[in-house]
């Protein structure tokens, strides 16, 4: 029978400088990325248009991570595994170095090139409890940060082209209700159980989904995708200047204003409002899908000006943006930044993968 970690990530405020700060384990910004504090110069992400959905880097939301006890759907999960026969641990992370305590128990056997390698056995298996996609992100970056190998110590029986062998599967249990709207979670999007007793079963009857991964040059990875773009208070969005290139694509050299950004490996900012950005975004397919909408300016048959809105989309297996202007605030997975610097992502074909029935 199996060991089944169940892993809850802990509040911020129980632990300083941990869970929820900048660089911390609820995928807190990092390198020069910087935390967008709520009160900041009255702009928001363009994904909020005035909402705010997810916490903010700098550690400052009260409903990014889990409360202090093991909540209801954590207890019931538990339960239902232990009823199965199966070995129950449950862990609370307060920080990274508690997260990569409990990733120890996916480590496989001792290597002779002394790399740490997943344990391709599978005998002990992980649920990450979530509140946010952003808790999720938190997991599967420490496990790349775990498993990745050094490019000096790139061994031959890595895929040709990933960065990082097959990282172990996890199991999501959705710690709040399905939400609607445009913007749906991770779990929701992939059709994943929310039920305790269901995440048992694909814990332990399932079979891993392979996922694609986006990593990027700042040290983070990105499951759902990312939304460059800022709004004032009013909701309108502002305008910004950046050079973004897909593979030997470009969208924009950075000379024309732009209203937003998508950088897609799953669909959860395909859309804004009523603008489609991403017309079939795909987290299996091995590509990333961007889109970046241009407001052009149109004259009528009676030479009247007006404002279009042009969409232009690009696939490929990497994404660069590059500001040409001051900073550019931006959700990744939910979580709040400002872009300072050229900031890169590429895919990372099947690199990760959840239980699913």
């Amino acid at each position: 029978m199996y060991d089944v970690v169940l892993l809850t990530l802990a509040s911020e405020r129980d632990a300083p400088g941990g869970c929820g700060s900048g660089g911390a384990c609820c995928g807190g910004a990092t390198g020069s990325d910087t935390g967008v504090d709520a009160a900041d110069a009255g702009k928001t992400t363009a994904a909020d248009n005035g909402r705010r959905t997810a916490a903010d880097a700098s550690g400052t939301s009260s409903d990014v991570c889990a409360t202090d006890r093991p909540r209801v759907p954590v207890l019931a999960c538990a339960d239902a595994l232990t009823a199965r026969g199966a070995r129950v641990q449950t862990a609370t992370a307060r920080s990274d170095a508690e997260i990569d305590a409990v990733l120890t128990q996916l480590d496989g056997p001792a290597r002779p090139d002394g790399l740490t390698w997943p344990d391709s056995d599978g005998k002990t298996r992980l649920v990450v409890a979530t509140a946010s996609d952003a808790q999720l992100r938190a997991v599967l970056r420490r496990l790349v940060k775990r498993y990745a190998p050094a490019p000096s110590k790139r061994p031959a029986d890595l895929r040709g082209d990933r960065t990082l062998p097959d990282l172990p599967p996890v199991a999501v249990l959705p710690l709040d209700p399905a939400r609607g709207g445009a913007h749906r979670d991770l779990a929701a999007q992939l059709g994943l159980p929310r039920d305790p007793a269901a995440v048992a079963a694909a814990v332990l009857d399932g079979t891993p989904r392979r996922l694609d991964l986006l990593r990027n040059d700042g040290g983070s990875v990105t499951l759902d995708g990312a939304l460059l773009g800022a709004a004032d208070d009013a909701g309108r969005p502002l305008h910004w200047r950046a050079r973004v290139e897909v593979d030997d694509a470009i969208l924009t050299d950075g000379d024309e204003p732009l209203l937003v950004c998508a950088i897609g490996n799953a669909g959860g900012y395909a859309s804004l409002e009523d603008v489609t950005l991403l017309a079939a975004p795909d987290p299996a397919d091995g590509q990333v899908e961007v889109a970046v909408a241009v407001p052009v300016v149109v004259r009528s048959a009676l030479g009247r000006k007006r404002v279009r809105l042009e969409v232009r989309r690009a696939r490929g297996r990497a994404v660069s943006v590059l500001p040409r202007e001051g900073k550019v605030p931006y959700l990744d997975d939910g979580v709040e930044g400002e872009l300072t610097r050229k900031r890169s992502w590429w895919i990372e074909p099947g690199a990760w993968a959840v239980w699913v029935v």
